[in-house]
């Protein structure tokens, strides 16, 4: 059994340092999304649906109110695409969750490429 991926990405943007910690294991993916550097911040889960099920992935926050849409968003999105548990944190220290949004959203889909790059890789 492999050990979990762990991938670290960034982007700036405007002035401002957008980070990405990404760890996934066997059956869930852990994302810190942090604006200047790595921090914990607003915490919320998402379950996907049984592939046998319709419906809409089930999300949840955790810890924190201050950027819950966003976590919730992206907790959602990652859960849907890998089909695994999804926890992600977002930290924002001086922008909006709508300012930072587009940002962090290139952060998950280079990461998501990174970590599809990295799995080819392997094989």
């Amino acid at each position: 059994m492999d050990r979990a991926n762990v991938i670290k990405e960034e982007i700036t943007e405007k002035d401002y340092r957008f980070l990405a910690v990404y760890i996934e294991a066997t059956n869930s993916c852990l994302v810190l999304l942090s604006e200047k550097e790595d921090k914990l911040g607003t915490i919320a889960i998402a379950v996907p649906r049984p592939r046998d099920m319709v419906g809409p992935v089930s999300s949840s926050i955790l810890v924190g109110d201050k950027n819950a849409i966003s976590a919730r968003m992206f907790a959602e999105y990652i859960a849907g695409k890998k089909g695994k548990i999804a926890v992600v944190s977002v930290y924002l220290d001086k922008l909006t969750e709508v300012q930072a949004q587009a940002y962090f959203m290139q952060l998950i889909e280079k990461v998501l490429r990174s970590e599809t790059t990295k799995t080819a890789e392997k094989i």
